[in-house]
């Protein structure tokens, strides 16, 4: 069998085991979020007959006539945090299930070793560096983004970022197995040169850590608003009442999130996000540098306002302002959090748009 063809089943075996480690990881999360949702459920419960026995008492002080007391409709629960207050790095991990984040660890190592022996693979058969066209874009990226994201959980699996990441990366095989592939060969002549190695390389380790940070920065924006009791549902609606209490479970503040205890502070989530994006940010400017370098060796010009060009530094605009906002402007939380939405949104647009629909000196798909 050729080497290709061996390459195209490990990428295969990847995304199955990567798909496994989604599927534990979500049960994973599904069991905190039930052992959270009836630790809620409890806390609720004492603390109504609480306020009912407060009640009781104070009625019979009325009744042998004692002092009139009164007392608040609504005690607040000592269990939950406060407004403004996170669950921390040292929040409880009980409800994490070590059966199968144990699962979902093992087949994601194990999807790494497929993917990475794949990949190597395609690179013998092909004579060449892997990163030549989309699929081999795709393999790389979601190789770094795993792998960051086993980093990032050396120490405590989060099984929410778990959930994200390899979802994306099972999307992301899936599409460029189905929908990018093409035959391990040479390249053209104007991308033989060392610079596919060191341009492309970086921009593809950038995507997959900004990958990983993406994901943080969706759970930091969901535990702030947990932690400040943020949500729409919470308002009245008026009109819409009716609507509202009907969904009122599922609110972030709800009982439904309850999981979102487990996990660290959001400030916490935003300060690892921070730390990502800010490597990203580092290897993107890098990944502009050297393709301006690698234009004017090959085009005999730094800058030509090509579509890819104007993308690549659309996104690196984007991630400077993330950056520049949150270390000298002072802003934070959510509002730091939807710069980074920006920003990857941009680079996957910059990978996939311009790339199949807008045609230019960089149209090195291979579709």
């Amino acid at each position: 069998m050729p080497l290709g063809d061996i390459s195209t089943l490990l990428v295969w075996g990847a995304a199955t085991a990567f798909t496994i480690a989604l599927v534990a990881y979500s049960v994973a999360l599904a069991r905190v979020a039930d052992v959270a949702s009836r630790e809620h459920r409890a806390e609720r419960a004492a603390k109504v007959a609480a306020a009912r026995q407060a009640r009781a008492a104070a009625r019979e002080a009325v009744g042998a006539g004692g002092p009139s007391l009164v007392v608040p409709a609504d005690v607040p629960s000592p269990a939950l945090p406060p407004p403004g207050v996170g669950a921390g790095d040292d929040a409880p991990a009980v409800a994490v299930s070590p059966r199968f984040t144990g699962i979902a660890r093992s087949t994601t190592y194990l999807g790494l070793a497929l993917l990475l022996v794949g990949i190597v693979l395609r690179g013998v058969a092909a004579g060449r560096w892997p990163t030549a066209n989309m699929y081999e874009f795709t393999l790389v990226g979601t190789l770094v983004a795993a792998a960051a994201l086993v980093v990032v959980q050396r120490k405590r699996v989060i099984p929410f970022l778990g959930v994200v990441v390899m979802g994306i990366g099972v999307l992301a095989l899936v599409l460029g197995l189905n929908a990018f592939y093409v035959q391990a060969d040479e390249v053209q002549p104007a991308l033989q040169d060392y610079w596919l190695v060191i341009h492309v390389g970086v921009a593809i380790i950038a995507t997959g850590i900004f990958t990983v940070a993406f994901a943080t920065a969706v759970l930091q924006v969901l535990q702030d608003g947990r932690e400040t009791g943020r949500s729409h549902l919470a308002a009245p609606w008026r009109r819409a009442d009716r609507v509202r209490r009907a969904f009122a479970r599922w609110r972030v503040t709800g009982p439904a999130w309850s999981w979102l205890r487990t996990v660290p502070s959001a400030r916490h989530l935003e300060a690892l996000s921070f730390r990502l994006n800010a490597i990203g940010f580092v290897l993107w400017t890098l990944t502009l540098i050297g393709g301006a370098i690698w234009a004017e060796q090959a085009w005999g010009r730094y800058w030509g306002w090509d579509p890819k060009e104007v993308g690549t530094f659309v996104a690196w605009v984007v991630y400077a302002a993330y950056l520049h906002a949150r270390t000298t402007r002072g802003w934070a939380g959510r509002r730091a959090a939807y710069f980074v939405y920006v920003g990857y949104a941009v680079v996957l647009a910059n990978f996939t748009v311009v790339n199949l629909f807008v045609p230019g000196k960089h149209s090195y798909s291979g579709l």
